[in-house]
């Protein structure tokens, strides 16, 4: 008898616990989330989870989705493209969700599209920017502009904005984010007029570029360019300068955190990015403010892409008025508005047509950080 007692408190339990997960279920929308939360690129993570709590939080106090309260459930992959799998896989089994926000890195991301494709999830990823991350089918979207794009855009830059002539370029040759910003570059650059007189290569987690550095010193470039994240561009600045070649250097979106993580050394740059915090823009000043005073520091890029991503998926599962991720992918295709990084819609593959900005890094008092410098319009 006592042990049928307990057997049948066991199954009682369990089915509280069923029902309570099912009335939680029916009055929330879930949403995942893919981060790299620690590792060498935590800061993109960090500050696009941000970003999408603060959509969350804005959201849940107009009324949430359809009087539903919106909940983000999230995991870290490290910036890893195995823990990214993993992360999708827990996410979807055990969490049943059907709209993922993530990954941040284009690496991490294509992880995990074809997948999600098969499965009818929808990815929305906020900054994965390399051309090949929507080929794997029409559940897979991104907020963010794209690399031919962006490193078009930087070669026009640096031609017709910066007056360069003779630029140099120095990427990681096993990153396909820097690769493809350096080719993109480079054509756009030489159709400008300007000659690249050095194409040097280094191996990601390389820290010494000395060599590479000597070789482009003996150019005489009046541009370098350099196609990478934040981390390693800080590196590379430094050991630039200290051969005394002071040009202007140029970047893409990978330097946003680069004012929070070198020195003097990295002034004279530039780099395309998806927003200028400093905008007049109503709808910038107004995230930046109310991000401000919720996580006290002023949101990189990466923070108002992940907030787009979030009213991105409010504003589909508004015009599909349905939750079901086949309806809210076809609702988001189509759709248009005007958000924090732009006005924004798709094209056929999914990428979003929108500008880009180019900022400049300066020093105001004794910090770095970045001015607006031009915008660069869809090609």
């Amino acid at each position: 008898m006592k042990k049928l007692i307990l057997i049948l408190a066991g199954l009682i339990m369990t089915a509280c616990v069923f029902l309570s997960a099912c009335k939680r279920n029916a009055n929330t929308v879930r949403i995942g989330g893919i981060f790299p939360l620690s590792g060498n690129v935590a800061v993109y993570g960090i500050e696009a989870r941000n970003g999408i709590l603060l959509a969350i939080d804005e959201i849940n106090a107009a009324g949430g989705i359809d009087g539903k309260k919106v909940e983000l459930v999230f995991e870290d992959d490290e910036g890893n493209p195995e823990k990214s799998v993993n992360a999708y896989n827990k996410l979807t089994a055990k969490d049943n969700v059907k709209i993922i926000i993530g990954s941040l890195t284009s690496g991490c991301t294509i992880a995990i599209t074809s997948k999600a494709q098969t499965q009818k999830v929808l990815i929305i990823a906020p900054a994965a920017t390399a051309e090949a991350v929507t080929d794997a089918g029409d559940f897979i979207f991104r907020t963010c502009f794209i690399d031919p794009f962006q490193g078009t855009g930087g070669g026009i830059f640096s031609a017709n904005d910066l007056g360069a002539k003779r630029a140099a370029v120095l990427y990681d040759n096993g990153n396909d984010y820097s690769v493809g910003l350096k080719d993109n570059f480079i054509a756009a650059f030489q159709r400008q007029g300007g000659v690249v007189v050095a194409s040097e290569s280094y191996t990601t987690g390389d820290v010494d570029f000395n060599a590479q550095i000597t070789k482009i010193k003996a150019e005489k470039p009046d541009l370098v360019y350099l196609p990478d994240y934040y981390n390693t561009v800080a590196l590379i600045a430094k050991q630039l300068r200290a051969q005394g070649i002071n040009t202007p250097i140029v970047g893409a979106d990978g330097w946003d955190g680069l004012t929070e993580n070198a020195g003097d050394e990295v002034l004279n740059g530039f780099y395309s990015n998806h927003y200028a915090a400093d905008s007049t823009n109503p709808k910038v000043q107004n995230f930046v403010k109310a991000y401000s005073a919720k996580f006290g520091t002023i949101p990189v890029s990466f923070a108002a892409l992940g907030y787009d991503s979030m009213y991105l998926i409010r504003d589909a599962i508004a015009a599909a008025g349905s939750l079901d991720s086949t309806d809210v992918k076809n609702a988001l295709a189509v759709l248009k508005g005007s958000y924090v990084t732009g006005n924004l819609s798709f094209d056929e593959k999914h990428n979003p047509v929108k500008s880009a900005v180019i900022v400049e890094i300066v020093k105001q008092g004794d910090k770095l950080t970045t001015v607006y410098k031009t915008t660069v319009d869809p090609l």
